[in-house]
């Protein structure tokens, strides 16, 4: 299909626009699908940029439309990324959205870019977490924080626009950057969990099994989870100690597969690679673990805690959002092993805890992380920056 000419003609339709701009469509369908469903049913018409790969046919029997894109995460080849900016201008363009919801760092980047180009009324830039630019140290990665920030202080900058974080840490660093002003945040704590689908186990779970789900990156302390299950392993404890998720292979910090191959056929682990069946997964664990160095509020987490599982996580942003230490889990330091597989036998000692835990988690995600809470939240921001760009003419 001619680039050039595929979104001139968008239908003509009495309702808002909003478009959603993520970079994976299976992205969206795990973290954003409940959301813009609800958008859908308070009236507006939907409309999905996003790299397509698996999910067409989901997106589209939504009712929404489906926009593909080419923007790709890891490349940074100037050529790419000028086509990349100049594919979004057409396509905003084109489609006229009354409100474009950026989701990560580059659509934040490139989105609002388009956005300005072309008169969007309002934009929200919503930051899962800080991402891989921003965690760890080195010279390499110092330069291009500082060249982001710049560009992020000025796309945040956009008039009638807002810029959304999962927890209260990340958006303190970009405040303290220079980057943005708290004036022009909004705390909006996750992207919200089913808590119909993700519920507590009926009966009893056999075996004993602990669980790390998620991207199989570096960061997120995949390591870490290996090392503690050959320490507990050997000091006599016969848990099972499974990783599931897929390799993110355009992520820096993904474990290439021949890594988690190995682990595998030493038996430190078992690697059931990326599951659709989640909630069974979840409510089948005895603890759900993430070692994880910084998230921005980890869905994976919440799905546990809803599902009445106690949990285990380092004591960093994200994860203390969601893990009371002694409360409903665990906290540990970043990337220490030994404390990770000391607080995971602790748990597997002690199954009232366990139970007393799994309760206390499953009341807090009821009462703060629930997915209609925080699409409630997310559709009253709708609701101000488009009565805002009203006022505004």
């Amino acid at each position: 299909m001619d680039v050039d000419n595929k979104w001139k003609h968008p239908p003509q339709t009495s309702k808002h626009r909003l478009l959603f701009l993520i970079t994976e469509d299976w992205y969206f369908c795990s973290h954003r699908l409940e959301l813009a469903r609800t958008a859908q049913r308070a009236g507006w018409e939907v409309l999905i940029a996003t790299r397509v790969q698996d999910h067409a046919k989901r997106i589209k029997d939504e009712g929404f439309k489906l926009l593909p894109i080419r923007l790709i995460r890891s490349s940074w080849h100037p050529l790419h990324e000028i086509l990349a900016v100049l594919e979004l201008i057409r396509l905003y363009r084109g489609e006229r959205p009354d409100l474009v919801h950026h989701v990560a760092l580059k659509p934040i980047l490139y989105g609002s870019l388009a956005a300005r180009m072309t008169n969007v009324k309002a934009v929200v830039n919503a930051f899962p977490g800080l991402g891989y630019t921003f965690t760890g140290a080195g010279k390499q990665k110092g330069g291009l924080r500082f060249i982001i920030g710049k560009a992020l202080q000025w796309v945040l900058g956009l008039s009638n626009s807002r810029a959304v974080f999962q927890n209260e840490d990340d958006a303190a660093e970009l405040v303290k950057a220079g980057v943005v002003s708290w004036e022009r945040i909004s705390i909006i704590r996750g992207a919200g969990v089913n808590t119909k689908i993700f519920a507590p186990p009926i009966g009893k779970t056999e075996g004993s099994l602990v669980v790390l789900a998620g991207r199989l990156l570096w960061d997120k302390g995949i390591e870490e989870f290996v090392k503690a299950a050959r320490l507990l392993k050997a000091n006599g404890i016969e848990s099972r100690f499974v990783l599931v998720g897929m390799v993110d292979r355009h992520n820096p910090a993904a474990i290439p597969e021949a890594q988690l191959r190995t682990w595998e056929g030493e038996g430190a682990i078992e690697w059931w690679g990326h599951r659709e069946d989640m909630p069974s997964i979840l409510g089948s664990a005895d603890i759900v673990v993430l070692p994880s160095y910084r998230e921005g509020l980890p869905k994976v987490l919440l799905e546990a805690a809803a599902c009445a599982r106690p949990m285990v996580a380092t004591d960093v942003p994200g994860c203390r959002e969601i893990v009371k230490d002694g409360i409903n889990g665990l906290l540990v330091p970043p990337k220490d092993s030994a404390s990770l597989s000391h607080a995971i036998a602790k748990l597997l000692h002690d199954p009232s805890l366990r139970a007393q835990m799994g309760a206390l988690g499953r009341e807090i995600v009821l009462k703060e992380f629930s997915m209609d809470r925080i699409a409630r939240q997310t559709l009253e921001l709708y609701g101000e920056l488009l009565a805002k760009a009203q006022e505004q003419g």
